[in-house]
């Protein structure tokens, strides 16, 4: 039987870098981030969630969280998705905060004067200029730009374990199900609720 070695190194270590982050993301970053999405709901607004790859899964994955909790929440692309206006909130999320598509959709967003949330490794990419509000989630690093494993071994740049944006992305995960969990305190929703909101059509 297999040792799964590196099975065993990558799970430690995805597991370990999240727990970790948790000194490292700005707890006041969070909380705005949570007051927005009240005002939001409270408001009668729509949440627009954007990312494109694993991060726009991840997005994904929120916005149903959020439409559980009886959020108005869209993902952009779906036919059914409608127009952003003033003060409706956008997650955009890019670990390198460079993503075609997701840096044009907070341009347009801004421009409809919606709020801009940037979820991101990098505080000075393209998409952190046009958000209200950057959280920060570290996972994303520069090392991947360089191909060649021989030239990163030489100048003692070693890529993680975990494949490509991974860490950012689990990372993200965690964060977003962690303020929907803060989210369902603050707004007083039951298990019940959600379970109301849940899928109750499925395809055998």
């Amino acid at each position: 039987m297999e040792d799964l070695r590196y099975f065993r190194s990558a799970y430690l270590e995805i597991g370990n870098f999240i727990m970790n982050t948790l000194n490292v993301i700005n707890i006041e970053e969070v909380s705005s981030f949570v007051n927005l999405l009240i005002n939001a709901y409270r408001n009668d607004k729509k949440v627009l969630v954007v990312g494109a790859g694993r991060s726009g899964l991840v997005g994904r994955a929120f916005a149903m969280r959020l439409m559980h909790l009886g959020f108005k929440s869209y993902v952009l692309g779906e036919t059914i998705t409608p127009s952003v206006g003033e003060d409706d909130v956008v997650v955009a999320i890019s670990g390198s905060g460079t993503t075609t598509m997701v840096v044009a959709a907070a341009e347009a967003a801004k421009k409809m004067r919606a709020k801009v949330i940037a979820i991101t490794s990098y505080r000075d990419s393209p998409l952190a200029g046009y958000a209200d509000l950057v959280v920060q989630v570290p996972g994303r690093t520069k090392v991947a730009k360089m191909d060649d494993y021989f030239a990163r071994q030489i100048l003692g740049l070693h890529e993680p374990l975990a494949p490509l944006g991974t860490l950012f992305e689990d990372t993200a995960m965690v964060l977003l199900d962690a303020v929907i969990a803060e989210l369902m305190y603050r707004l007083k929703k039951t298990e019940d609720e959600i379970r109301f909101r849940h899928a109750n059509i499925e395809v055998p």
